[in-house]
């Protein structure tokens, strides 16, 4: 008698089990067990996570794109001008998620618990400085990144929009790093799905009415709704994180710590993301708005398949931080290399992906000839790199994890501002490949990168990092 059919009805019942778990946002303990099973569990949650982060500039691209080259050059040349808040954001949010994790994994839930209220404390001071700033130079932002006389009297308005409404951006980011932390992956996840559905539907409506304004309206209201469902489930949820009113009053040695790890967290984003604000910069030197506008809209079509590999490397976070905890942290670093094994494999499947379809995946974001041109070009050179990106995520987010954001911040030094830029100018203009050299120097770039973090983690170091 057969059991092939007994084992299939198994195999799609540990499926089945594997995805309701997954989804479901109840406790896990990630500190024992099958690794390879709480990789997946917490990786499902967390791609999808980050799809729906990479949906919300892929919108805007989107409805944007309709209305002129201006308004897609505003949009993007915001985004270069909004990366301090982000930097900031993802800095904190990697503090969140290794302090709370650590917590978890000691088993201290009250202290986790605590830890999540003080970083949402340092969240709204900083916000508030930087949402009244941005918002009042506006205009000068957008000079300053290289826009045209037209593009800053059509893109102030949502440029201050934008800023005004930063504090949704920083809490949505700070709380799902609160949530990863936990190992609650879900939670994250549908957080960023109701916002972003929010903002689907809110985005041409507003745009029709509103013009370019309303595609910043629709993404604050968005995000907005999803942080007032992330605040009621932290105060009101059942989750191993539930805040009470008196774990807000600042409390100095949590505060010091969250600090600590965030400044060289938001540096180490700041240190990436200002070579890509120069990357852009260069390739706005060329005069050429069709080609700013192909880089920019391959960058989100990037972004949109690099972040479901982020979501994945985050797994990775979470591993590392609760294992560490739990003082098991040969389980953390064996969590690191089945991570970055099944990010690699995916990563290779989207470079094959972008060398054979990129044409009509660019052509379905934007219908320009001469900027779907460049956008094409851009995809498949930068892609080549993908599984070497895909494992310098999980090495990067292994260190964040452990709360060694120091790390991956002094190579991003290195390899960004002492190698890429000066790379690309060479390539760019010296030797006169124009936005190809850009291309190209990204790619080799974010390939040293990974090979570097790989040494560097086989050392060990993060393992004895103490927060």
């Amino acid at each position: 008698m057969s059991t092939e059919p007994n084992q299939k009805g198994n195999t799609l019942s540990t499926i089945a089990l594997v995805l309701r778990q997954s989804f479901s946002g109840q406790h896990q303990d990630y500190t024992t067990g099958s690794i390879r099973r709480a990789v997946v569990m917490l990786s499902i949650p967390m791609i999808l996570e980050m799809c729906m982060e990479s949906v919300f500039g892929i919108v805007d691209i989107f409805f944007v794109g309709r209305i002129g080259q201006d308004a897609v050059t505003t949009v993007a040349l915001t985004e270069s001008a909004m990366y301090v808040v982000y930097s900031i954001a993802v800095g904190l949010s990697m503090a969140a998620t290794a302090l709370v994790a650590r917590r978890v994994g000691e088993k201290n839930p009250e202290e986790a618990s605590h830890t999540a209220a003080q970083s949402i404390v340092i969240s709204l001071a900083i916000t508030v400085v930087i949402s009244l700033v941005g918002a009042f130079l506006a205009p000068h932002l957008l000079g300053i990144m290289g826009a045209s006389a037209t593009t800053v009297a059509i893109g102030t308005g949502y440029t201050r929009l934008v800023f005004a409404g930063c504090l949704v951006i920083m809490l949505l980011y700070l709380i799902n790093g609160i949530f990863r932390g936990a190992g609650n992956a879900a939670m994250a996840m549908w957080s960023l799905w109701i916002a972003n559905g929010c903002n689907i539907i809110l985005c041409p409506i507003l745009i029709h009415y509103y013009g370019l304004p309303g595609a910043a309206i629709a993404t604050i209201a968005g995000r907005g709704i999803g942080v007032c469902y992330q605040l009621f489930y932290l105060f009101r949820g059942n989750g191993i994180i539930r805040i009470v009113r008196k774990q807000f009053r600042p409390d100095g040695a949590i505060i010091k710590g969250l600090t600590k790890v965030a400044s060289t967290g938001t540096a180490q984003f700041l240190v990436g993301t200002a070579s890509w604000i120069a990357m852009t910069r260069i390739i706005m030197s060329f005069n050429d708005t069709a080609a700013t506008a192909g880089y920019q809209v391959s960058i989100r079509i990037l972004l949109f398949f690099l972040l479901p590999a982020w979501g994945m490397s985050n797994a990775a976070a979470t591993l590392v931080g609760q294992n560490l905890g739990a003082g098991s942290p040969e389980r953390a670093e064996r969590s690191v290399r089945t991570a970055s094994i099944y990010n690699a494999v995916f990563m290779l499947l989207v470079s094959l992906l972008f060398a054979f379809a990129a044409a009509p995946i660019v052509g379905f974001v934007n219908r320009d000839p001469a900027v779907v041109e460049v956008a094409i070009n851009s995809l498949r050179i930068i892609s080549i790199g993908y599984v070497f990106y895909g494992v310098g995520m999980v090495l990067t987010n292994a260190f964040n994890g452990a709360g060694d954001t120091s790390t991956p911040t002094i190579i991003n030094l290195f390899c960004c501002w002492l190698f890429q830029i000066p790379l690309a100018w060479s390539l760019a203009i010296a030797l006169k490949l124009g936005p190809k050299g850009v291309f190209l120097a990204i790619l080799i770039t974010e390939t040293t990168i990974a090979i570097v973090s790989f040494i560097v983690f086989r050392r060990g170091k993060w393992k004895r990092v103490k927060v």
